[in-house]
């Protein structure tokens, strides 16, 4: 007989142990999310970080019981950096989405470890301060007009393609870190070897070369801020059938 499945279990979901030592759990997320924006998620480690902090691993499992507890509560820190417009007007729905999509794309490239987080679903995403982001941009599904049983399907739309998007620029930005260019350094190197590519591909040629001055950052943002609007044009049209 198959033995059950362990429980799912979350940081958010058992009682905070009373602190009886300096250190605090706060210190502890502030240092992980420095490791984390430094090196990287395969750098965290609890020996590591009870070495930033001058202290043992051990003092650590006092406030997070593993790494996965705290990985939970570094996600959930770097949310805090959001400020989700209040409650828009019906008319002004679709700005405010705007602006959440755009800091949610904003805050994802500044912490690029935390791309592949977003994407998990569950337990993981229950702490206060991406609750309160989740329940104000319902709120702004909500003050379209939107029918409640379909509110959570918007929200779920935009929310993959923002994550998406955002994912995929993560792994390209770090990528040019790594190489110790700049981006445009980077973009401007590749260039000769995609203009030979491309002789044959006139249609990659010829939008390529439209591009070829603009700065590569604007590039990037022209292309979030047009997907992201026929995404908001999908939902759109679902109010106005």
């Amino acid at each position: 007989m198959p033995a059950p499945e362990k429980p799912a279990t979350s940081v958010w979901t058992r009682p905070r142990r009373p602190q009886r030592e300096q250190l605090t759990r706060d210190q502890i997320v502030t240092a992980a999310v420095e490791l984390l924006d430094q090196e990287g998620t395969e750098a965290l480690s609890m020996r590591k970080l009870g070495s930033r902090l001058n202290t043992a691993a051990t003092s650590l499992y006092r406030h997070v019981a593993n790494r996965d507890e705290l990985i939970q509560l570094v996600v959930d820190d770097v949310y805090g950096e959001l400020e989700p417009p209040a409650t828009a007007e019906r008319s002004q729905w679709r700005a405010a989405v705007t602006r959440i999509a755009a800091d949610l794309r904003a805050m994802t490239l500044r912490h690029p470890w935390i791309a592949p987080e977003l994407g998990q679903v569950g337990l993981v995403h229950i702490g206060p301060n991406a609750m309160r982001m989740s329940s104000r941009l319902l709120a702004q599904f909500e003050a379209a007009g939107f029918a409640a049983d379909e509110m959570d399907q918007a929200m779920g739309t935009l929310m993959a393609y923002v994550i998406g998007t955002a994912t995929s620029e993560a792994a390209y930005l770090s990528m040019i870190a790594r190489s110790g260019k700049t981006e445009q350094e980077w973009v401007a190197d590749l260039r000769p070897a995609f203009d030979e590519a491309s002789q044959q591909h006139p249609r990659l040629r010829a939008g390529a070369s439209a591009q070829q001055d603009t700065h590569p950052q604007q590039i990037r943002d022209d292309a979030f801020s047009y997907g992201l609007a026929r995404v908001l044009d999908g939902l759109t049209a679902r109010l106005n059938p």
